[in-house]
């Protein structure tokens, strides 16, 4: 797809700016730690991995649901003085969202270089739904559900996945393919927590949770930190890594109703019908010059509604598009090459982000063997379950996701 010379579109900010550093904590099921000791370590690792002091980073955003530490402790304990800092509430779709923040933060000359960061506790804490430590306020539209046991995720998502299998015949088994694949991913990552391969039939198998959802078809939950790092292309030049380029984002763009979003436009439709007419534009590519994708999975079938709303298939194809091999390693477009949240760990999309920046890099961390250099010798052969890094891979899209009716996304290009 390419954008004509008298496209009104802003494009502007598009190759200006760039991750320059990635950082993680270990993905546990039980960690026990805070997600204090956890947020100072992932921006540690990723300013280590960028190669910056604490005088290069003045500049943080955190996003949060229920838990996490702010900014101004995260950075305190790093000793880092910070120019602008702010931390904002949200899970999925914020990654994308507060790298837009952190570009116009920069942009306007509030701060340099910033780092996003999410510390959470998913499995040991508060958890999605109102089980674990504590026990949520209900407020807004949870007073609408709430009350009659409609608290969790996968009972909110099910109506958008099941009309979507009355509209357009798609299967169980079809959607399976998504856990499937990113399994595959996962059984090359040394990360990740669940690292097996599985098949459609274990998926189908696993117990049921909420119609149309088994357990497998259901994310991990993880207690784990994670960060990225973006300035502007011109800094990143003198920086330890090759910088991921930044050719568009959007944040957090919506549908007309973002409660109760079935009563405005078709329940199958989730945000990236409307996030997509900004991201492909401003990124001057489309969805065909994409080498890697991915694509929030807090559940098989998220992957599937936003591969199709933000045009990779037609809409009602997602099925097919799924299930081919396209989005497995070795397919024409592989998809959450970690496992994502269907396998690695859940870290409300930020990992995915890291994972894409690593693929543009050419140094993913699976498997493959190490030379003398310290460099890793990618094999490209994802049939034995070592190597997960997609060859030459050039662009890559997020698409974040927090409910069907709100979605973020995030283009990015090798530097």
């Amino acid at each position: 797809m390419s954008v004509s010379s008298d496209d009104a579109t802003p494009r502007h900010l598009r190759d200006k700016y760039a991750i320059v550093g990635v950082g993680e904590t270990p993905y546990l099921r039980f960690g026990g730690r805070t997600t204090r000791q956890m947020g100072v370590e992932a921006v540690r690792n990723a300013m280590a991995d960028a190669g910056l002091g604490k005088d290069d980073v003045d500049g943080m955003l955190s996003y949060s649901v229920m838990d996490s530490t702010m900014s101004p402790v995260i950075g305190s304990d790093l000793g880092l003085r910070l120019n602008f800092y702010m931390d904002v509430i949200g899970g999925g779709s914020s990654t994308e969202a507060i790298l837009g923040l952190a570009i116009g933060a920069i942009e306007t000359g509030m701060c340099k270089t910033v780092a996003l960061f999410r510390s959470m506790n998913g499995a040991t804490g508060v958890r999605m739904g109102g089980t674990g430590r504590g026990a949520p306020r209900i407020s807004s539209e949870q007073l609408f559900g709430a009350p009659y046991g409609y608290t969790s995720p996968a009972q909110y998502f099910s109506p958008t996945f099941m009309r979507h299998m009355y509209e357009y015949g798609t299967t169980a088994e079809q959607v399976a393919h998504v856990k499937v694949f990113h399994s595959w991913g996962a059984s090359c990552n040394p990360k990740a927590v669940y690292s097996h391969r599985v098949t459609v039939e274990d998926v189908i198998e696993s117990r049921p949770i909420t119609r149309p959802l088994h357990l497998l078809d259901c994310c991990v939950e993880t207690d784990n930190a994670t960060c990225i790092i973006v300035t502007t292309a011109e800094r990143a030049a003198d920086l330890r890594q090759r910088p991921a380029r930044v050719l568009s984002v959007v944040g957090r763009c919506s549908k007309p109703r973002m409660d109760d979003h079935y009563q405005a436009g078709p329940i199958t439709r989730v945000a990236g019908h409307y996030a997509k007419e900004i991201l492909w534009p401003n990124a001057g590519v489309g969805p065909e010059d994409v080498d890697v994708t991915g694509s929030y999975d807090a559940f098989t079938f998220t992957t599937l509604l936003q591969l199709e709303d933000y045009g990779f298939c037609k809409k009602g194809e997602g099925g097919d598009y799924v299930s081919d091999g396209t989005i497995g390693l070795g397919g024409r477009r592989p998809n959450n090459t970690s496992g994502g949240h269907l396998c690695e760990g859940y870290t409300h999309g930020m990992s995915m982000v890291i994972e894409n920046v690593r693929q543009l890099r050419g140094e993913v961390d699976d498997y493959c063997p190490v030379d003398s250099r310290g460099i890793r010798q990618h094999t490209y052969d994802y049939s034995a379950g070592g190597c997960r890094q997609v060859r030459d891979a050039e662009v890559t899209a997020n698409l974040g996701w927090a409910t069907p009716g709100t979605g973020s996304a995030l283009v990015m290009r090798r530097g």
